[in-house]
């Protein structure tokens, strides 16, 4: 294994996975510029260095990780790239197994070994960086993590082996951290971590979300903030004063249930009950009005049967949710479920999928089609063809619906907020005019 320091001329950044990894790829960019070493993302085009942040969540990430470190291992043996490092979650979980059989790659980092990254590129890690970076995704938008790590003991789940306990970042660092972001032209935030709830519970001893999400909502030019990935079980239901309460946190809630039926929950070690999840879920809804609910299924679980999948159905057609993704089960080496029969096969598990989204799909439309008419705030992401593309304060980036304008509306730049009429909709689309 080559050791050695090489001090790149500019280096691009290939960012797997989920947004918490865009964060980390944000971090090592900002360190390298810091450095005065030429950093891009994903543009590889002239590149003498590469790192690759990978994902090794599930069986697809962990093999479009595989699939993209191969692809620049031959690049490297055909001579079009000197030096190739492979960081991220696949590396610190499977690094000792694929480094013999990836000899191209230069070094293998885990999720903790940045300073030892960037000395391998010839660069001190400088702490007082970590609040300062620049979005690699938007000019008016960007993730920000709030945590590290995660105490779930979720049966599924292998992010505690790859990220280790949780760990929250102080209140003092993310609204400096906030505050930067915003100094660059960022007006909206999604908050993230592996369990936004848990929140602050190694630092103050107690949940601390609400008050962060108070102090963040008032930072100047913050337009929009937006809450991922909070954890159902002992829901902190103090945040939801705060959400009606500012106007800047939108009417928007992360919230990923997993399943419904009891005898999945209690085998995916979710730490509740379907009657417990609902009343959570019944109380969101009645305490913040036209709040958007996201929330996230796994289908095919070791335990999960026919009557289970059944009970899944029925609440997803009862509940109605806003925005819905599924995922299949993968076994997981090292976690809990990884010891149990994996009894569904992948043909039973993607046809419950596809159901799932057959309901969420008419499920959609309803609810699109309830907002025609209506008036929305709509920031815009993008110049697609002949129309804009953006979304309202119910929509995340990427995974969420988006709002079509006609560019003969007029003239809008990337990264208004605009106020629209909703004239028509589909599924996952809404089309809008500029309200004059």
């Amino acid at each position: 294994m080559k050791t050695k320091t090489h001090k790149p001329n500019k280096v691009a950044i290939v960012t797997l996975g989920c947004s918490k990894n865009t964060v980390d790829s944000e971090v090592i960019q900002s360190q390298l510029s810091h450095a005065n070493i030429q950093t891009v993302h994903e543009d590889t085009e002239g590149a003498d260095t590469v790192i690759i942040n990978t994902c090794g969540f599930i069986d697809n990430a962990k093999q479009e990780s595989i699939d993209t470190i191969l692809d620049y291992a031959e690049a490297k043996k055909a001579g079009n790239l000197q030096n190739l490092i492979v960081t991220g979650c696949l590396s610190e979980r499977f690094k000792a197994d694929l480094s013999p059989e990836i000899p191209e790659v230069d070094k293998w980092y885990g999720t903790f070994e940045l300073p030892q990254l960037l000395n391998n590129l010839g660069v001190d890690y400088r702490k007082e960086l970590l609040g300062e970076r620049k979005s690699s995704v938007s000019k008016h938008y960007a993730y920000m993590k709030i945590s590290e790590g995660c105490d779930r003991p979720c049966s599924f789940c292998a992010i505690p082996l790859m990220r280790g306990k949780h760990v929250s970042k102080s209140m003092e660092d993310l609204v400096t951290e906030a505050k930067a972001l915003v100094r660059d032209g960022i007006q909206e935030i999604m908050l993230i971590a592996q369990d936004s709830t848990y929140y602050g519970i190694d630092l103050y001893g107690d949940r601390k979300l609400a008050e962060l999400m108070d102090r963040l909502s008032d930072v100047d030019g913050l337009k929009w903030i937006r809450l991922h990935y909070a954890y159902p079980s002992k829901f902190p239901f103090d945040i939801l004063p705060i959400m009606n309460a500012k106007p800047n946190i939108c009417k928007y809630l992360d919230i990923p249930i997993q399943h419904i039926s009891d005898n999945v929950l209690k085998s995916m070690r979710r730490g509740i009950t379907k009657r417990r999840t609902e009343e959570v879920l019944d109380r969101i809804k009645s305490e913040v009005s036209g709040i958007a609910l996201r929330t996230t299924l796994l289908v095919g679980h070791p335990g999960e049967y026919d009557k289970d999948f059944d009970e899944l159905k029925d609440f997803v057609t009862r509940y109605q949710f806003n925005r819905l993704g599924v995922f299949t089960y993968s076994h997981e080496e090292g976690t809990h479920a990884g010891t149990m029969d994996d009894h569904v096969d992948m043909e039973l598990k993607l046809s419950r999928a596809d159901e799932i989204m057959a309901l969420q799909h008419d499920i959609s439309w309803g609810h699109n089609q309830a907002l025609i008419g209506s008036t929305q705030q709509v920031v815009i992401d993008r110049i697609e063809g002949d129309s804009y593309i953006g979304r309202t304060q119910f929509d995340s980036p990427e995974v969420d619906n988006e709002v079509i304008i006609p560019l003969n509306e007029g003239y809008i730049r990337v990264g208004d907020f605009v106020n629209t009429q909703i004239i028509g909709a589909e599924s996952f689309d809404l089309i809008a005019k500029l309200e004059k």
